[in-house]
């Protein structure tokens, strides 16, 4: 994306679609830019590669994990790159996704993409092959940019080579990959855009377009609705802002559902702290994304329909600034929650459990066999896992171990944190039934205990993605900025759910 602040706008239809097919070898060498093959350790290059084994290893490459080179040419056509596979026993789809975003990273003036789907007998179909590459270029060659010049050319085509016998799997799941790829790209988006251009009005706006485009039930409550509701938290933390929130739900309803699951999405559109005011540094610059829960959860459920999932999938968008003024939420104040629970604000920054407090009360107010929410919530969990893995949590173990098996699929893991029970007493309130803020240390548990307070004992599981939301510097099919995380990991959680057996057993995992 290159445009400029006034003309932005977060939809993805207004992006340039790549052009994905299944070709042969000399329709890519007559077609592509750049080809990657993929080597396995100690294997021989196509002969059209230039060279064999003994002179890719003479410049260092010898087909291990995550090798790349790039020769001069393919025969007479394109720049080709080999990247190294490793054993067929290493090989899987996360390296897959991470070489096809490394070749593509490798060529980022190459506008038209080839990538060899290998023969060999790596332990991985066709289709998934062609579904991680797609990702991975794809994402890899995904951009926001704001302004005038400065961007790479714009990825116009990725072929996919392939013998015939397997061509119709390449193409499905490039489809599948593709599907993903724009979802996660829309979650990129949003959660990349400035936020005085992306309010809650205008988050409700792209919600109802690409919303009811792909499928989805759309309802959209504003200020005068969510106090008719109950929804103290949600009003509580937009008291300071001049923009009025929004309360989106989205409805994904399938033909004789497998499952009921409710998605629920933090979407503080920037978050300043509050009276708690945040130190004006890098940190505080970043949060344009304290959305990106929101943003996940309408990102991944305008790809459902098209996937085919069979669970019905209900989402909470809960869109607000959380800024200081002369009406602002004050530390000491009691917020009236949407279940009735009152809960004195002791931080105005710990302002995310409190407006997705609302919705996880109301996703019990409908039948639902499991509860999952998504939150930019405790820098505890940053300090905890980096930038690279999220916290979960919850009451149901058969539930958070679903969230770790789409975590790993996805390649957006999760890692449990326990639902230490012993430190709710840190949430206790003299004058409300709990503070929105605990102790010093286990920030992240408190959080988790408090969010527990509004489910109802229903299956539950909680996501903080306080630390993935946001990187430094590129990595493999990631990109600097807003991650947009969260995205990939709801989508494949969906497609596999399997309604877990109400837990009666709520012991702690330690």
């Amino acid at each position: 994306m290159n445009t400029s602040a006034d003309d932005f706008d977060p939809i993805p239809s207004t992006r340039h679609r790549v052009a994905i097919n299944v070709a042969s070898t000399e329709q890519a060498e007559k077609e592509a830019d750049a080809i990657a093959v993929p080597v396995a350790t100690g294997a021989e290059p196509p002969a059209a590669f230039g060279t064999d084994s003994a002179g890719l290893a003479s410049a260092g490459f010898t087909g291990e994990r995550g090798q790349t080179l790039v020769q001069a040419r393919w025969g007479d056509g394109p720049v080709a790159v080999a990247v190294g596979t490793g054993s067929a026993e290493e090989a899987d789809l996360t390296l897959v996704r991470d070489l096809a975003a490394e070749f593509a990273r490798a060529v980022p003036w190459h506008k038209r993409l080839a990538v060899q789907v290998p023969s060999a007998d790596l332990g991985i179909s066709a289709g998934d092959f062609a579904q991680a590459v797609t990702e991975g270029v794809l994402l890899a060659r995904w951009r926001f940019f704001v302004g005038q010049g400065g961007d790479e050319p714009t990825l116009e085509s990725l072929l996919l080579v392939a013998d015939d016998d397997v061509a119709e799997q390449v193409s499905a799941g490039a489809e599948r990959g593709r599907i993903i790829a724009e979802a996660c790209s829309l979650g990129r988006d949003l959660s990349n855009c400035p936020a005085t251009t992306l309010s809650a009005v205008r988050m409700a706006e792209v919600a109802q377009e690409v919303g009811t485009a792909a499928g989805l039930q759309v309802e959209v409550f504003d200020k005068d609705q969510l106090i008719e509701m109950g929804c103290g938290g949600l009003l509580g933390v937009n008291r300071g802002s001049v923009e009025p929130p929004r309360m989106i739900r989205l409805r994904y309803e399938p033909a004789d559902p497998t499952g009921r699951v409710t998605f629920v999405g933090k979407g503080i559109m920037y978050d300043s702290g509050g009276i708690s005011l945040k130190p004006s540094d890098e940190s505080h610059a970043q949060m344009k994304n304290d959305m990106t829960g929101s943003a996940a959860v309408l990102a991944s459920m305008t790809a459902l329909g098209r996937l085919g999932c069979t669970t019905a999938v209900t989402g909470y968008l809960m869109c607000t600034d959380n800024m200081p003024s002369g009406s602002a939420m004050k530390l000491g104040d009691v917020l009236t929650m949407r279940n009735g629970k009152t809960v004195e604000v002791l931080n105005t920054d710990a302002e995310g459990r409190l407006v997705m407090a609302d919705a996880l009360a109301l996703a019990t107010e409908e039948p639902v066999d499991a509860i999952v929410d998504i939150a930019t919530l405790t820098g505890a969990c940053l300090r905890t896992f980096g930038v690279e893995i999220a916290g979960v949590m919850g009451n149901d173990s058969g539930l958070v171990d679903q969230l770790r098996q789409a975590g790993d699929r996805a390649d957006e893991p999760v890692w449990e944190l326990p639902l230490h029970r012993s430190y709710r007493s840190q949430l206790d309130s003299s004058i409300a039934d709990l503070t929105n803020m605990g102790g010093v240390n286990a920030g992240s548990i408190t959080a988790g205990l408090f969010l527990e307070e509004f489910v109802d004992g229903h299956p539950w599981a909680h996501v903080d993605i306080a630390g993935t939301a946001q990187l430094p510097a590129p990595r493999t099919w990631r990109n600097k900025g807003a991650t947009g995380f969260g995205t990939k990991l709801l989508i494949d959680f969906a497609l596999a759910f399997t309604p877990p057996a109400r837990a009666t057993d709520q012991a702690v995992r330690s």
